[in-house]
């Protein structure tokens, strides 16, 4: 069974409507027809609010619509890898060259063209959208803040809330051009690259978050090291660290050396100071032991 089928039979056995499941979850009727008839994937999980709404009000056990998503998204995906990727939307990809800072601009409307939907156009497009979804995802349950973009998109708050989960629930490979007019636009103010570091700069709108700024460093980075041999002997010998917390193991195993190597008595000399309440301060507004 679906999510679709099985939410239609608890209407159903209910004797509720889609209206009701519309006012339920704080979206449109359209939506709600949408998902029903399977003209619309189910929305990422981790992406949306409405399955804890709808699942209360259908009385069904928490976290079963989320499975249910989770295994039919799995299966669309799977589907939408064996076909080959296409270009954005031409509205798009002139909505993220407009964006670009100006003394850049020629350049990357060059290269975008020349490589439609290439791997510059594709990093630049997801980091700008990763960046637009998270502060959507951040005001999800913020009515004054959906009020806000539904004031710029001439929309009602239910059509915003629709727009604002479809548009946490997309991708690059689907970024509509309702989502970019809707939130890429009023959202992010303008973007930089540096083509030689792939660094980015992303400036947001202030009317809709307090994050004016985000950057982005995209440089390869060494291999993580590996486990100290004399941290492998402190953990083995339980005289040193039998009485050693899940947490204090993992602080030790965090920490970094130079030339130096470690010894045994090395960790369980900082597993003891990590103990000691002399060796820290406590915040005067945070009262209390020290664990």
């Amino acid at each position: 069974m679906d999510i679709s089928l099985l939410i239609r039979q608890r209407l159903e056995e209910l004797d509720l409507d889609q209206k009701d499941l519309a006012v339920a979850a704080e979206v449109t009727e359209s939506y709600v027809s949408q998902l029903l008839t399977r003209r619309k994937v189910p929305p990422a999980p981790a992406r949306t609010d409405i399955y804890e709404k709808i699942g209360t009000l259908l009385r069904l056990p928490a976290g079963e619509l989320v499975k249910m998503a989770d295994a039919q998204r799995r299966e669309g995906l799977r589907k939408k890898l064996t076909h080959p990727t296409r270009p954005l939307f031409q509205e798009c990809r002139e909505l993220m060259l407009r964006k670009c800072v100006p003394e850049r601009r020629s350049e990357i409307r060059h290269i975008f063209e020349k490589e439609p939907f290439g791997e510059l156009e594709r990093l630049v497009t997801q980091t700008v959208l990763d960046v637009a979804q998270g502060i959507a995802r951040a005001e999800l349950q913020s009515e004054e803040w959906q009020r806000r973009i539904a004031s710029l998109t001439g929309h009602s708050y239910e059509q915003t809330r629709v727009a604002v989960l479809e548009f946490l629930d997309t991708d690059v490979f689907d970024v509509s051009v309702e989502s970019c007019v809707s939130f890429l636009d009023p959202i992010v103010d303008s973007w930089d690259i540096n083509l030689r570091t792939f660094a980015m700069d992303v400036v947001l709108n202030p009317r809709l978050t307090p994050a004016s700024h985000k950057r982005f460093e995209f440089s390869e980075q060494p291999p993580p090291p590996a486990v100290e041999p004399g941290f492998e002997q402190f953990l083995k010998d339980t005289t040193l660290s039998g009485s050693a917390t899940p947490e204090e193991i993992a602080f030790l195993k965090s920490l970094r050396f130079g030339v130096r190597r470690p010894s045994p008595i090395y960790y369980y000399r900082e597993l003891q100071s990590l103990r000691d309440p002399l060796h820290f301060s406590v915040q005067p507004s945070r009262m209390g032991s020290i664990e």
